[in-house]
């Protein structure tokens, strides 16, 4: 079985070329929030001051760390620390 990836033998008639499946990042970069050249974060953070977007992405924080158990688990955690980090990074410029 060593010749036979995941235990599936490549036999001599497929020679159909695939692709290699490339995961995407739900958590840095979903593909749902980047259609059309911008990020939905970045439109976000354009129309509102300072201060309404610091409370925006800690509202999110609470949000994902209010779910996690129910929603999303580790992935919630995850997207929590994205905007923890970007709330940070406000504060470090």
């Amino acid at each position: 079985m060593s010749d036979c990836p995941g235990g599936v033998c490549p036999v001599p008639w497929d020679t159909i070329q695939r692709r290699p499946v490339v995961q995407e990042d739900l958590v840095n970069h979903p593909s749902h929030y980047t259609d059309g050249g911008i990020e939905c974060i970045e439109a976000i953070e354009a129309q509102l001051s300072l201060e309404e977007y610091r409370g925006f992405l800690k509202g999110n924080c609470a949000k994902y760390i209010w779910r996690e158990k129910h929603k999303g688990g580790k992935e919630s955690l995850k997207k929590a620390r994205w905007y923890l980090d970007r709330l940070i990074e406000l504060d470090e410029v």
